[in-house]
């Protein structure tokens, strides 16, 4: 049976206070809509129906690259209206999930669960048994089978006794909603059309309602301002810090660390406090991540140690690497084993070959370096002129004297030396010395200026 995905993403969000649609308010790096399609994306949903209003030429913009059919709740009416704009582009066969925008963390398994559940019986939904269930539609059950939702305002003092709650996802049946939509009024206190009242219309024509629980309650968890965002940022990341410990990776710890993205891990990797990891990252066996550091897109292998304060974007790193403190390996870095990296170097759009090293205060950009080869402090390559890059090559086992600067395009060949404090504009043949410095002139008894008196 064919699945489709309708995504509730037309509200406002005035608490949160912001300029930005309440949906493309991030969590764990990416908008809040973005995690609800990723999630439809892995149940492979045929359809993805978005219904967007504030601020929608954001929200679509945001999501210009999905393939996603957008329909627009021009006035805010309700669930059950929002829904309804649907019905010109709703399939009439299939069946549909019913998610929310700003109810991020719902997973696959659960919706997967769902689906199944409500196969044979044409509506289903998720359910949660809370402590405290006030504020929260309960779920009337005889005889273990769903009766009713009651809003909490309407329950009776022995329903706000209940503890299983409604949490606004559904699956149901499209032709069943080609059906029921067009049924809902709006006689109710707020003059709104509530997506609740097909249950109602469910058990009226004697469907027994099928329900799944989530197996972890923040998956349901809905966010309406910047205290339940930064909540729910703590839950989803401390569920991520507990699957990656349960992988072997060890935490030291688990409440200060952050994933942005995806994270594939080897055997007996230590990440220290406060290290942030965005995008699609790799760390093999035995890599340590100092405190503080920061890795994006970026794939670093065995053996390798990051010091602290370290910033990686679209790097890849070799076998037992030494890199930081305060490195920084900009997009096109390409370490091989054993180089070694020290504070405050940078690295752009360079390939490193194996155990070479630039330990101090460098900057490498556009270049190729050999093996085996010596960065001295200060070294510079200058690939810009102001209009276009160059490259500098630099070859194995070479030496470059530290506060140096290679004006590209320039190629320093094997085993060549650079003497240090030189400005080199011309290649260097393979095991040449070159040196290029002023003639140091010497004033004996120089008097310094002074300070003017006033």
């Amino acid at each position: 049976m064919s699945t489709t995905v309708v995504i509730l993403a037309a509200g406002k969000g005035t608490r949160m206070r912001s300029k930005l649609p309440k949906v493309l308010q991030p969590l764990a790096g990416s908008p809040l809509l973005g995690h609800v399609i990723e999630t439809a994306k892995k149940i492979q949903a045929e359809n993805i129906i978005t219904i967007f209003g504030h601020g929608g030429d954001l929200v679509k913009h945001a999501f210009s690259t999905e393939n996603i059919d957008w329909v627009e709740q021009a006035e805010q009416l309700g669930t059950g209206h929002a829904v309804q704009m649907t019905l010109p582009v709703l399939p009439k066969d299939g069946i549909s999930l019913i998610l929310s925008g700003d109810v991020p963390c719902i997973t696959a398994d659960t919706l997967q669960n769902l689906l199944e559940a409500t196969q044979s019986k044409g509506i289903g939904l998720v359910t949660l048994t809370l402590a405290d269930a006030s504020g929260y539609g309960r779920i009337v059950r005889e005889n273990g089978k769903i009766q009713a939702i009651v809003e909490h305002k309407d329950a009776s003092e022995k329903q706000r006794l209940i503890q299983e709650i409604n949490t606004g996802i559904y699956a149901v049946s499209n032709a069943k909603l080609h059906e029921w939509l067009p049924r809902l009024n709006n006689n109710n206190a707020q003059g709104e059309y509530y997506l609740t009242d097909i249950v109602a219309m469910a058990i009226d024509d004697g469907l027994e309602i099928a329900s799944v629980e989530p197996a972890l309650a923040f998956e349901v968890e809905g966010v309406n301002d910047r205290v339940q965002l930064a909540a729910l940022e703590r839950e989803y990341q401390n569920h991520q810090a507990k699957l990656l410990m349960q992988q072997g990776v060890h935490l030291i710890d688990p409440s200060r660390f952050d994933l942005r993205g995806s994270l594939k891990v080897g055997q007996d990797v230590r990440i220290d406090i406060n290290v942030i990891i965005e995008g699609e990252c790799e760390l093999g066996d035995n890599v340590e991540i100092g405190a503080g550091c920061v890795i994006k897109n970026s794939k670093i292998a065995a053996g390798t140690k990051v010091q602290p304060y370290s910033v990686f974007d679209s790097a890849i790193v070799g076998e037992h690497t030494q890199i930081g403190p305060f490195a920084r390996l900009r997009p096109g870095a390409k370490l091989a084993n054993e180089v070694h990296i020290g504070n405050f170097v940078e690295v752009k759009n360079t390939t490193i070959g194996l155990g070479s090293k630039a330990n101090h205060f460098t900057y490498l950009g556009d270049a190729e370096v050999g093996e085996g080869s010596n960065i001295g402090a200060g070294t510079i390559t200058c690939n810009y002129d102001g209009a276009n890059k160059f490259k500098t090559i630099i070859g194995d086992q070479a030496f470059i004297g530290s506060n140096s600067s290679l004006v590209a395009p320039v190629k320093i060949g094997n085993g060549a030396t650079v003497g240090a404090g030189s400005t080199i504009t011309r290649d260097v043949d393979d095991h040449s010395l070159a040196v290029e410095r002023s003639k140091q002139f010497v004033k004996d008894n120089y008097p310094r200026p002074q300070k003017i008196k006033n």
